[in-house]
Formats: structure tokens, sequence, C-alpha cells
């Protein structure tokens, strides 16, 4: 009876290590996207600097491009890099957490099978 609780509780965290590190991993590659967004934003902001204020830019929009003041190209510009700042510290916050919940299966998982060596060798039998 025991065993069977047992080795009910490990499955359930076993999936559930398995969902947040998934959770962890599409995070993770949230967090890329952004700070690549946000290097290309700086990286044209540096660019626009060194234009005159009378400058006309263009802004791709898809395949067309459209004529732009260099002042709202660079206001364009900075609301992308607060916007990426912004979301990048909000994916950290998540991250932390996601991060400390895995440790915590992790640990759970740990514990439950050093109580109950029948389940490490049964786990091991299914597993060869």
């Amino acid at each position: 009876m025991a065993d069977e609780a047992n080795r009910t509780a490990f499955v359930e965290l076993q999936g559930r290590m398995i969902e947040t590190a998934a959770k962890l991993k599409q995070l993770q590659n949230q967090m890329r996207g952004k700070e690549g967004e946000k290097k290309r934003a700086c990286f044209t902001l540096e660019e626009l600097q060194h234009l005159p204020d009378d400058t006309n830019t263009f802004k791709s929009i898809g395949k067309l491009f459209v004529l732009e003041p260099k002042s709202v190209m660079v206001a364009e510009q900075k609301q992308k890099l607060e916007d990426s700042e912004a979301a990048i510290a909000s994916f950290q916050t998540t991250k932390k957490y996601l991060e400390k919940q895995l440790a915590d299966l992790e640990n759970n998982i740990r514990e439950l099978l050093q109580q109950d060596p029948a389940l490490v060798r049964q786990i091991m039998s299914i597993a060869v």
C-alpha cells in the first residue's frame, strides 16, 4: 500500500519536474528573444544619434518602407528598449521562481527515493 502511494507520488513529482523544466526552457528562449530585440534597439539608437535632427529615415514594415522623421524613429526605438528591459526584468523574476521550484521538486524526489529503497529498485528495473 505504501509502495503504491510512494510510486504515485514519484510519478506526480516527476511530471511536475518535467513541466517546470519545460516552462524554464521556454522562458529562457523568450529572454533571448527580448535581449536580441533590446540589442537591435540600442544599435539603431546609436546609429540614429549620428544623423542630423532634420533627417528623414525609413522604417521597415514587412516588405514596405515608410518615411519617418528621425524624432519618431528615436522615440519608437527608446520605447522598444524600455519595453524589452521591463520584459527581461519580469522574466528574471519568473526564472528565479521556476529555478527554485525545480530545486524543490528535485529535493522532494531525492527525499522520497531515500525513504523508500524498494521504489529505487523498482524504478531501476523499469529503466533497464
